[in-house]
């Protein structure tokens, strides 16, 4: 069966209709930043699919899949024109690729944190796929209380010229508890409009259940893991 693919436009003919309404220079550089976005498109779905497949190989071949579900999103083009916004940088297509790392991304909720490092290692154990940043926001929370472990990698894809291209897909990792704090504390900080003495108050409040969701997750990952060794025990 063949998804339905979304209809998108033939960058040559329109690049001709903005060179008759704009400089020729402005239009490249929008060709160029759609290009670059379908690459990371494209970048992203083969991260995607490297997921899909490790989550039928755990749940085919272990007893016990790390991996809960799994989000892949595209950043719109009004996101990224506010965080381009934010670091001062004109919106060109050289900007992006040297700025921008998180336009293509996926985020793959565990259900402990131990699974974390697991789905990480066996995603960054292809040997096409390199690690350009990392950040363990679970070893070391943020201020706020954030717990994550972000993955920027550089991932190989080829198109229709036949050239290898590399484009850079975030993929962010957190457990199913760390994830409901971290969409709370968004939602606290960026979709509602409450008194700056209230939002301190509730600010703070997250941040001590952050340490205690920690100690929570961590107990319940020692319980499943003397579980499982009996277990093994019990079948062996």
């Amino acid at each position: 069966m063949i998804l339905e693919k979304n209809n998108f436009p033939n960058f040559e003919e329109a690049k001709q209709e903005l060179n008759e309404i704009m400089d020729s220079e402005s239009a490249d550089n929008i060709i160029e930043i759609a290009n670059y976005f379908q690459l990371c498109q494209a970048a992203t779905n083969a991260v995607g699919a490297r997921l899909e497949n490790l989550d039928t190989d755990y749940q085919i071949n272990s007893s016990h899949n790390p991996i809960h579900h799994m989000e892949e999103r595209m950043k719109s083009m009004e996101s990224l024109s506010g965080k381009m916004k934010r670091k001062n940088l004109e919106f060109t297509y050289d900007n992006l690729v040297n700025n921008i790392y998180d336009i293509g991304g996926l985020r793959v909720i565990t259900n402990y944190p131990e699974d974390v490092y697991t789905v990480a290692n066996a995603l960054t154990s292809h040997p096409g796929i390199k690690i350009l940043k990392k950040r363990d926001y679970i070893a070391k929370p943020k201020e706020n209380g954030y717990r994550s472990l972000h993955i920027v990698l550089e991932v190989p894809v080829y198109l229709q010229d036949g050239i290898r291209h590399t484009a850079p897909v975030e993929v962010q990792i957190r457990t199913i508890g760390m994830d409901l704090w971290a969409s709370l504390e968004h939602k606290l900080k960026y979709k509602t409009n409450i008194p700056a003495e209230e939002l301190e108050q509730y600010s703070q409040q997250l941040k001590e259940n952050s340490d205690e969701l920690n100690q929570v997750e961590m107990s319940m990952e020692n319980i499943f893991t003397k579980i499982n060794q009996k277990s093994s025990l019990i079948h062996n």
